[in-house]
């Protein structure tokens, strides 16, 4: 359950966003791919997998070549390079360096999911429709492929998810005699009741500098930010009503201190977590390993439960975090590439590693059904089986959220906008309107047709 992303924090903007723009408007002009999924007819992947082929992989998770021996041992033909390229901050401007220039990309390259779609617009990742994609479409969670898929065209395979829960400190609840809120107006009135018992504890942490986590509250909400149109349009909604109710109710905590407001993963943040000044985090799938690293004197005192939810009954969340395998367009090997990306990620053997060996969040149904995998026990959080919990959870993630072509720009506005008045104790809402304009602007300089709100 470990974050493969969290060097997020760090990504440099500018390259990512200047290497964007000439992009986009080359791919306004370009023909169709060897893998679009209207009509292009499947290749015949025996024939071409008993081909002798050298790929390389840029993968940032520690101890992946168990899992390419695994693949390599069942097509002894190709072999594969795995390239650590650095946590995404580092590893993506390399990638649109390499694709401007036309060499020195990768066959297959890890990407967060919600970057597919900005190299999807741009025309850089090969379609593995007409490579077998459909026939693991099967094995993954209907949200998380919908998360890779555009129509009949499949750009990336899921490799982990982030479906988001609540860790809390069980201790810090019994003390104070607070109930694990199931509604978002239960917690609210906890962080209250906590805040005013000991000044200086708070229920929760609402970071100034994570808009991936914000958008996973959004996600939860109901809210659709964004919507695709065509390669070159696309609608923002960034302030819709549900992303409005949100940040409304954000605002209020905020601006009564009952919630701490310190920028996460920092020492001052991980400082929060090990001393108790946090009773809750609202995190995903791969928190619990985290925290296990990073407040081990608190072994024992958390628990893990679903997110509160708008409505009593309702059982609903958002994601945030994960990852997919790729596969780049200017590739000499599209066969071979295309069933490694399949294999790595679909494969039973490969994706139990995975999720043993590097604690990825499984985004395969075997894997969420695999009672070995559900009924593991965690000392730190009480024996409890975390990973039944987060499996119940990624099967509430709603399948019709999609990311925006400029996400790494929504992502750091974030920070100017809403993550702003989050500091100040500002109005969230009136940031949110500000976010959603900055988007839009920043959207059409890059030569987007931009509808929505």
């Amino acid at each position: 359950m470990r974050s493969p992303t969290r060097g997020r924090r760090s990504r440099v903007l500018a390259t990512a966003a200047g290497g964007l723009a000439l992009l986009v408007l080359a791919a306004c002009s370009g023909g169709s791919t060897a893998g679009s999924g209207n009509g292009t007819k499947s290749v015949d992947m025996a024939a071409e997998l008993k081909k002798p082929a050298t790929i390389e992989f840029w993968s940032w998770v520690d101890g992946i070549q168990s899992e390419v021996a695994l693949f390599e041992k069942k097509y002894p033909n190709i072999k594969v390079k795995v390239v650590n390229a650095g946590q995404p901050a580092a590893e993506y401007p390399k990638l649109r360096t390499a694709l401007k220039a036309g060499s020195g990309a990768p066959d297959v390259v890890q990407l967060e999911a919600h970057e597919v779609s900005s190299f999807t617009i741009t025309k850089s990742l090969l379609d593995l429709a007409p490579y077998g994609a459909d026939s693991v479409k099967s094995k993954f969670l209907p949200w998380a492929w919908s998360q890779v898929s555009q129509g009949s065209s499949v750009y990336a395979i899921p490799q982990d998810t982030g479906p988001m829960g609540m860790l809390y400190r069980k201790d810090i609840f019994d003390k104070y005699h607070i109930q694990v809120p199931t509604t978002w107006a239960e917690f609210a009135t906890a962080a209250e009741k906590l805040h005013k018992a000991d000044p200086k504890m708070y229920l929760t942490d609402m970071s100034p500098s994570n808009g991936a986590s914000y958008t996973g509250l959004l996600w939860q909400a109901g809210s659709r930010p964004f919507k695709t149109n065509s390669a070159t349009s696309f609608d923002v909604n960034i302030a819709d009503a549900p992303a409005k109710k949100v940040s409304d109710y954000w605002s209020g905590l905020v601006k009564s201190g009952a919630v701490s407001t310190d920028p996460d993963f920092t020492d001052q943040w991980y400082r929060g977590l090990a001393s108790g000044k946090y009773a809750t985090w609202l995190t995903a799938a791969w928190g619990p390993l985290f925290l296990q690293g990073t407040a081990k004197g608190t072994s024992g005192k958390w628990r893990v439960a679903p997110l509160p939810q708008w409505s009593a009954g309702e059982s609903a969340s958002g994601n945030t975090g994960g990852s997919t395998s790729a596969v780049v367009k200017s590739t000499k090997y599209p066969a071979a590439a295309a069933a490694f990306a399949e294999f790595l990620n679909s494969d039973p053997a490969s994706t139990k590693m995975l999720a043993s060996k590097q604690s990825l969040f499984p985004a395969t149904t075997a894997l969420l059904n695999d009672q070995s995998f559900l009924s593991t026990s965690l000392p730190f959080f009480g024996g409890q089986k975390v990973n039944q919990v987060f499996s119940d959870i990624s099967r509430t993630v709603s399948t019709d959220f999609t990311w925006s072509p400029v996400q790494d720009y929504v992502f750091s506005d974030f920070n100017d906008t809403v993550g702003k008045a989050i500091t100040n104790k500002q109005d969230l809402t009136a940031a949110l309107t500000q976010w959603q304009k900055s988007v839009t602007t920043y959207a059409k300089q890059q030569g987007f047709t931009v509808g929505g709100s």
